[in-house]
């Protein structure tokens, strides 16, 4: 994972919740590629038309709230987010995107300094956001060191993965 990640916003109202992320009508689907296509069709069905890798989603509060099902998360990380940048996150929505690898990082007041399209660069370590195109510098709460070492190793799963191998392979 990249710890300084340059994208466009895609920018959320409020109470985004994971059935807008990822309806629910989908969750049938189990190929990541298939998952991909319909990030966020819930709140933006054209967004994965526009949507590069790399590129930011930008929220208001409690953002990811709702039900408590991965597929939320699983496909924002198929569509490569750069991150999510909230107020505020739904509290399971929050720990299934960093369990799965997706950045999330809270961001008090990004929703008013922040448009659609606008050029952002995001340090993941330090918290630091810069918007490209108005010069402004927003600084988010910095992610804890267990919560980016989970990042880092592409998820909780990789991670407890590779700890197992060190342990079990140095016996």
């Amino acid at each position: 994972m990249e710890t300084k990640v340059t994208g466009r916003a895609f920018v959320f109202g409020k109470n985004i919740d994971t059935d807008q992320i990822y309806p629910g009508r989908f969750v049938e689907f189990t190929d990541i590629e298939e998952v991909a296509k319909y990030a966020m069709a819930g709140a933006d069905p054209k967004l994965v038309q526009e949507f590069a890798k790399g590129d930011f989603i930008v929220a208001a509060t409690n953002f990811g709230c709702g039900s408590s099902r991965e597929h939320a998360a699983i496909t924002l990380k198929a569509i490569g987010v750069g991150a999510v940048l909230a107020e505020s996150f739904g509290r399971i929505f929050y720990r299934n995107a960093i369990n799965v690898g997706v950045p999330v990082i809270v961001c008090p007041g990004i929703s008013t300094l922040v448009a659609k399209g606008d050029q952002l660069t995001v340090d993941i370590v330090s918290g630091q956001v810069k918007n490209e195109t108005t010069g402004q510098m927003i600084q988010a709460e910095p992610i804890s060191d267990y919560m980016l070492n989970i990042l880092t190793s592409g998820g909780i799963k990789t991670l407890i993965k590779k700890e197992l191998e060190q342990k079990c392979g140095s016996r």
